[in-house]
């Protein structure tokens, strides 16, 4: 998988610390992709957990990658599915 990290961080440093800053559930369901101009993509697997995402959870998710990494890194997250 290619992230594409510009600001300093490697790729296998959010990869690995994926399902620990999000969970378990999460993580088995979602994926990151890709990383520009410090917006998080995230593959979700299934459309009702998109909407579950964008709606009720992204601001939770959000905040744990930005704790790990940094607000300047990782400033937004959003959610393709597929």
């Amino acid at each position: 998988m290619r992230l594409g990290l510009r600001e300093g961080l490697h790729e296998s440093e959010v990869i690995e610390a994926w399902s620990k800053i999000v969970g378990e559930f999460i993580a088995a369901h979602f994926a990151p992709v890709a990383l520009r101009e410090g917006i998080l993509y995230v593959r979700v697997l299934q459309p009702a957990l998109h909407y579950e995402l964008e709606q009720i959870s992204k601001i939770e998710i959000l905040r744990k990658p930005k704790q790990r990494f940094g607000t300047k890194t990782i400033r937004d997250v959003r959610f393709r599915v597929g």
